[in-house]
């Protein structure tokens, strides 16, 4: 699974720079509907290519359902935001908050000697930089780089800065269907020793039309380092303007049971 995703990477930067060389310098996917309409970062763990314009503001919302885990106990509800900024010079600053809502207490009011974390969660900050030449071109390549702040709930115990980055690459297919794919690495901490136990991810996903204003996104996703957690996200979207957009999802981690569930909305002004 690992050398299949590293290899998929590998052809969709080497199609991504083959076209770039290729493209003009001027623009014509200007009124395309893969540029005109909203591209959220959510749902899932693909980080899309697009980045706003300067002055341009969006808000990727979502609560999710998360499946039972030995890391978080029973099914939990997970809130996240995150507030998008258009800035000069072809870069985008973001923040993004998270909100796990606590277990409810047992009804004889007895608590474990276990706390799990709960509250609202460290905070991240990032900010996209266009790496091709041409925003919004047929093939993009953009570096996410971002910063996991020691903050949050005290129940989130270890907390440290955690840097991250992504290589994001895009291709249009034809007019309205779009291929991304991440490729990236975080740590906790900067010493060189905390490299050794870093985690990669790595993913691929389509979006597009179904007809109207309905659409869909599916992805295909790889998290870890020597144990790799694998899964798939795919779920519908309904965008009644080209700056909103509603969906509704669904996952699965391929070596952990049970259902991931959610909804969210995306809005960006100007439209």
């Amino acid at each position: 699974m690992q050398k299949t995703i590293l290899l998929g990477m590998a052809a969709l930067l080497s199609a991504a720079s083959h076209s770039l060389a290729q493209t003009s310098s001027g623009n014509e996917l200007t009124d395309s509907p893969f540029v005109r309409n909203i591209r959220p970062d959510r749902p899932g763990v693909t980080i899309t290519t697009n980045m706003l314009y300067p002055g341009q503001v969006q808000v990727d919302a979502g609560i999710q359902q998360l499946p039972e885990s030995a890391a978080l106990g029973r099914h939990r509800t997970l809130s996240a935001a995150t507030l998008r900024i258009g800035f000069f010079n072809h870069i985008e600053l973001r923040a993004t908050q998270g909100y796990l809502h606590q277990l409810p207490r047992p009804a004889t009011g007895e608590t474990s000697g276990l706390r799990s974390p709960g509250g609202f969660a460290p905070l991240t900050v990032g900010a996209k930089f266009l790496a091709s030449t041409v925003q919004n071109a047929r093939s993009q390549v953009v570096v996410l780089a971002e910063m996991t702040l020691p903050n949050g709930d005290a129940s989130y115990l270890n907390k440290t800065y955690e840097p991250s980055a992504r290589l994001l690459i895009s291709q249009l297919l034809g007019q309205r269907y779009g291929l991304e794919g991440n490729f990236g690495f975080k740590q906790r901490g900067f010493r060189a020793a905390d490299t050794k136990v870093g985690e990669y991810t790595a993913s691929v996903a389509l979006n597009g039309p179904l007809g109207g204003n309905f659409g869909f996104f599916t992805e295909a996703y790889a998290l870890g380092r020597f144990t790799w957690r694998k899964g798939v996200t795919t779920g519908v979207y309904w965008r009644p303007s080209p700056g909103i957009r509603f969906d509704v999802t669904a996952g699965h981690q391929l070596n952990n049971p049970g259902l991931l569930v959610g909804t969210g909305l995306s809005m960006r002004l100007p439209k």
